[in-house]
């Protein structure tokens, strides 16, 4: 599988038409269960509060979603962006019960809001799938209000060379695990493969610099199996 020379926007959305139902199992798969434990991490650091504006992209089955409601009490608004059918009602139906939550279907390149709306603009484990970056990126600075912040949860480059070595054999065997649960190596052959073709911790904030955020700085996750990636936009 080559991500470069196949239409990557039409590979994701086959991908997680396959997983989608099992997409939980699936991150815990990756991550050894730690996904659970960064997403808590990053919620903290954003640490929503009563009437922020936040918007959730790539929102898969909620999860950030749902632990910002919770930060605030349900009292922050939410829009849930997630551009899989099947993944979005999946999330709605799982986290129907939070008022404050509105899901749309939608790219990250291309987001239905106007501009200068948002406090806060989170995605996680999804920035790497996205078919372009560039414009997904200016796409999150435009929608952020002037002083509001950019945070990405992501699968990163492990530092330790140790570590490092566990990983990439882990790695290796995760599509003929994917095969046993959902029947079909390919996600996860495609899932490794983005890993290992996405920016490491200095390039990617080098992007975000790049599109215009200011402060840059970043978080790595056990030893940088994951990283948070945060900016503010100030004009």
């Amino acid at each position: 599988m080559n991500l470069r020379n196949e239409n990557k926007s039409k590979l994701v959305k086959k991908v997680f038409n396959q997983v989608y139902d099992k997409y939980d199992l699936m991150n815990d798969i990756m991550s050894l269960g730690s996904h659970r434990i960064w997403k808590k991490n990053l919620v903290s650091w954003v640490n929503p509060q009563k009437n922020n504006k936040i918007l959730d992209v790539a929102s898969g089955t909620g999860d950030i979603a749902r632990l910002c409601s919770d930060s605030s009490d349900n009292l922050c608004e939410i829009k849930c962006v997630e551009p899989n059918e099947k993944m979005l009602l999946k999330g709605k139906k799982k986290l129907n019960k939070l008022k404050n939550l509105e899901w749309i279907q939608a790219s990250a390149e291309n987001l239905p809001f106007k501009s200068d709306y948002f406090d806060y603009y989170i995605i996680s484990f999804g920035i790497r799938n996205v078919s372009n970056l560039n414009k997904s990126l200016d796409e999150a600075f435009r929608v952020l209000k002037n002083g509001g912040r950019f945070f990405c949860l992501e699968f990163s480059k492990v530092e330790n060379e140790f570590l490092r070595k566990i990983y990439m054999n882990y790695s290796r065997i995760l599509p003929s695990i994917g095969k046993f649960v959902v029947g079909d190596y390919m996600p996860y052959e495609y899932l490794v493969q983005s890993i290992e073709q996405f920016y490491c911790q200095k390039d990617f904030s080098e992007k975000l610099e790049l599109t215009g955020f200011t402060k840059v700085k970043y978080r790595n996750l056990t030893n940088g199996i994951a990283a948070i990636h945060t900016g503010w936009k100030i004009e």
